[in-house]
């Protein structure tokens, strides 16, 4: 017990083998160098490093020290272990004189046998030969004492032939034991892949959560930054209204005194008209003509357009409004910088830059022309015959050359010319002839779509109406591959959202694009 329990201790918890060239991490704990090695290359992908025993994080990749004390014991304790097993080696049972090692052992005789006594044993079927072992009776039904043959994998327990024909094991499912021993080993292999799955599931979801606090993070800042600009607005749009009242109190003033100096002029010229008007008037009642003839300035007594007539006062009425449209600049530069943030957050704010999308020549369709700069795809009449390859698509469709299997992307597209396009992503497993090749109308592709000036989005031939037709001629399409959505969008004024698909992507997603007549360009990327 106590040699089984020191060999658990010497056991790498990653290759669960006794410890090769040992070397231990700053926590304490010991690995193979070789399997350690191995999981810090894994983990340096993702720039997250921590123990496979205890889970402790490192900032950095952590230095890996030898343990000389360990290897010397392990290297002991296997030494001991052979000459153990030379010591107690199993002998032939029928060899009295002098013991010979034993090569095979009968399961029926429950003897062993050496090379001698081998070529003399029973041939028979009964006589079950096995490896050499001290625990024969082991290897018999306690019941029945026949050998042990099957296994029963409902009651998972060795059984013997009558077990499974007569006894308590009748019509259970049962399976020889070498193919149950295979099979047990086939669960130890499934068993690493498993563990090297999870370690893989962790860093991904280490990934998303690290992904989930950036955008958090970002989502606040771009939210106080469109609260100060709010506020900014508020604080010039009130400036901008006491400013505005303030010039027309005082034009308000301006205009009234001015009012008041010509109203004061035309009553003074309103008595000096009346002045004259009685003078005229005596003038006039008078009955011997010679005083009138003789009274001075009569002429101009005569003249009721003296010194130029009435004062124009239009140009006082036309300064009135002239500050209405006061610094109406100020505040048209601050409106236009919050639009310009309204369209980036509803574009998506956690989006990157523009993918760089190529098309693939050698998927295209024989009725379709790719641009030199692989970025435009273009309807034809003329059939290009290209060699046909089990790539290339039967009818008007093209693929990208690259395949995105991780992470956060965009692409933008123009539609020129067409009444009749699909754009969207496909896998590269997607058939290339018949109707299960067409975008949308299986379970490997996801689209946006417009014929006969209808428009929907498709996947897996289920057809979902957009309300709303596309008034613009550039579409984007968004893909979060981990998280599992594929969303477009209408790059109108603002920008507008058409439809998301919900998603476990499973195979590299590829842009996949149909045209008929007119085309599809590919904006943004290397040109």
């Amino acid at each position: 017990m106590a040699s089984a329990d020191l060999r658990d201790e010497l056991l790498c918890s990653i290759c669960l083998s006794s410890y090769t060239d040992p070397v231990m991490l700053r926590c304490g704990h010991n690995f193979c160098r070789v399997c350690i090695d191995q999981a810090l290359d894994t983990q340096d992908k993702s720039r997250v490093y921590f123990c496979p025993d205890c889970r402790e994080k490192f900032q950095e990749r952590p230095a890996l020290m030898r343990n000389i004390a360990l290897r010397n014991v392990a290297e002991r304790f296997l030494d001991a272990q052979q000459e153990q097993k030379k010591i107690t080696g199993i002998c032939c049972t029928y060899c009295v004189d002098s013991p010979v090692p034993a090569v095979r052992s009968c399961l029926h005789c429950e003897a062993s046998l050496c090379e001698k006594h081998l070529r003399a044993h029973s041939k028979s079927p009964e006589h079950v030969l096995s490896d050499p072992s001290t625990s024969l009776e082991k290897r018999k039904c306690s019941v029945h004492k026949k050998i042990l043959e099957y296994y029963c994998t409902k009651d998972a327990a060795c059984i013997c032939v009558s077990c499974s024909l007569a006894g308590k094991h009748r019509r259970h499912q049962v399976d020889m034991l070498k193919e149950a021993s295979e099979k047990k080993k086939k669960l130890r292999n499934v068993l690493h892949k498993l563990i090297k799955k999870r370690q893989e599931t962790e860093v991904r979801a280490r990934s998303l959560e690290e992904r989930r606090r950036k955008a958090q993070e970002k989502a606040a800042g771009e939210a106080e930054r469109v609260i100060a600009l709010c506020i900014d607005i508020r604080r010039r749009v009130d400036d901008l209204e006491k400013e505005v009242l303030s010039e027309i109190s005082r034009q308000e003033k301006e205009e009234s005194l001015s009012l008041s100096a010509l109203i004061h002029q035309l009553e003074i010229k309103k008595d000096e008209l009346s002045r004259k008007m009685r003078n005229i008037e005596e003038l006039c009642n008078m009955t011997d003509p010679l005083p009138v003839l003789q009274e001075p300035d009569t002429g101009d007594l005569c003249d009721p357009e003296e010194e130029g007539g009435d004062e124009d006062t239009g140009g006082h009425d036309k300064q009135l409004h002239d500050g209405d449209d006061l610094s109406v600049a100020k505040i048209s530069y601050t409106l236009q910088t919050l639009r310009e943030v309204i369209t980036v957050i509803r574009t998506g704010i956690y989006v990157e830059g523009p993918a760089d999308i190529l098309l693939d020549v050698n998927t295209a369709g024989n009725y379709v022309l790719i641009s030199d700069n692989l970025k435009t795809v273009t309807w034809t009449q003329e059939e290009q015959k290209r060699p046909g390859t089990a790539d290339s698509f039967q009818y008007n469709r093209v693929m990208s050359r690259r395949g995105f299997t991780s992470g956060r992307h965009y692409w933008d597209v123009e539609i020129s010319r067409s009444e009749g396009w699909i754009v969207g992503m496909c896998y590269p497993s997607i058939a290339r002839r018949g109707r299960q090749s067409l975008i949308g109308y299986n379970n490997k592709s996801w689209c946006l779509w417009r014929c006969d000036n209808r428009y929907s989005v498709r996947h897996d031939s289920k057809e979902i109406r957009l309300s709303d037709k596309i008034s613009c001629d550039r579409v984007r399409i968004c893909l979060d591959y981990w998280v599992g959505q594929l969303s477009f969008y209408e790059l109108c004024d603002p920008i507008r959202h058409l439809h998301t698909f919900i998603a476990t992507f499973s195979e590299p997603l590829h842009a996949a694009l149909y045209v008929y007549d007119g085309s599809i360009k590919i904006l943004g990327g290397k040109q």
